[in-house]
């Protein structure tokens, strides 16, 4: 749609309000876009790019600013990504260790708030079946057994069951090692259809017991099924562009506090293959209309489990989130898939 000449104006004008916050004007341009061209020439492409949508002019200026259209050519066809340094990359390794799963999406939120100074957001999709990679059980007192189970993404959940009878430590394990060689990976769902029948390899008094342990399981793997953090919402105060407006500030902060409806685009991302970024109105939410949301899915072991992402202003350096994200996510992944 654009000539050479238009595209490189463009990046440069992008390029220049995302470092100063400042309306761009034709001298700049002329300075920073290494084009031989007169400055009435510069005006006329400024114009045709108003015209086509992709620039505007504030009133108090006779600069221009990009608009989100103007961005989404930015961040789809001029945009060159840097590559992060070797040292950020070692902050994010170092703080992403598998041996903690149940802190890996809280480091990693907060990672991706200190290296960008915005908000960044985590979301483990909700689990429409609960499968499980081990179980155990551990007998606490007289007809009280603890279930312990650990998913494939490395959560463990805890919880009592309360049995007609006492069973010894021998028939506990026995029980465990019948569910982890036979149904390990498999949904508690898909369990219990199959399970009626080769019951009865086992002593029959033990149908019990493993009953309670899948009504117990899929229960407690579905009241967990929503992983969700959030953190450096307070950096977005920092945002010249969001804190002139208190109202849609506080809106904002509203909305991190709901979780759902930002649940629902992390959702959307997690469906797709790699960065994705909605910018403005691109992501459906009134709210989110001054501002940008770069995303990436992680898994564990090939599956798709859920979403990171940054929030922040429309005048964001997508030059340098999008690595940030990109790698926070395959990291992310690395960790659980090893855990």
């Amino acid at each position: 749609m654009l000539d050479r000449r238009a595209q490189i104006l463009l990046k440069t004008l992008v390029e220049r309000y995302i470092a100063e916050g400042e309306p761009v004007g034709s001298r700049a341009l002329s300075r920073y876009s290494g084009l031989d061209l007169s400055p009435a020439t510069i005006r006329n492409v400024m114009a045709d790019l108003e015209e086509l949508g992709f620039i505007a002019s504030p009133h108090t200026s006779a600069g221009r600013i990009p608009t989100p259209r103007g961005y989404r050519v930015f961040v789809d066809t001029l945009l060159t990504v840097k590559p992060l340094d070797r040292v950020e990359i070692s902050q994010l390794e170092g703080n992403l260790h598998p041996e903690h799963p149940q802190k890996l999406i809280s480091s990693a939120s907060q990672l991706l708030s200190q290296l960008t100074h915005f908000a960044g957001v985590v979301v483990a999709a909700k689990r429409t079946s609960a499968a499980f990679r081990h179980i155990e059980f551990l007998a606490l007192s007289e007809k009280r057994v603890l279930l312990i189970i650990v998913t494939p993404e490395g959560d463990v959940q805890n919880r009592i069951l309360f049995t007609d009878r006492s069973y010894t430590p021998s028939e506990l394990t026995t029980a465990a090692n019948f569910l982890n060689q036979n149904y390990a990976g498999l949904t508690f769902e898909q369990i219990r259809g199959r399970i009626q029948g080769e019951l009865r390899q086992l002593q029959s008094d033990m149908t019990t017991l493993m009953t309670a342990a899948l009504e117990a399981g899929n229960q407690a793997l579905s009241d967990s099924s929503e992983n969700y953090a959030i953190s450096g919402e307070r950096n977005l105060l920092d945002s010249a562009e969001l804190s002139s407006d208190m109202s849609r500030l506080r809106e904002l902060f509203e909305l991190f506090e709901r979780k759902t409806l930002l649940a629902r685009i992390l959702d959307m991302s997690s469906r797709a293959e790699g960065v994705q970024i909605f910018i403005g109105g691109e992501s459906g939410i009134a709210t989110l209309d001054e501002c940008s949301v770069v995303t990436a899915p992680y898994e564990v072991n090939g599956t798709v489990i859920g979403t990171v992402g940054v929030i922040g202003p429309t005048r964001m350096a997508y030059e340098r989130v999008i690595p940030i994200v990109d790698i926070t996510a395959k990291l992310l992944s690395s960790a659980l898939s090893n855990h």
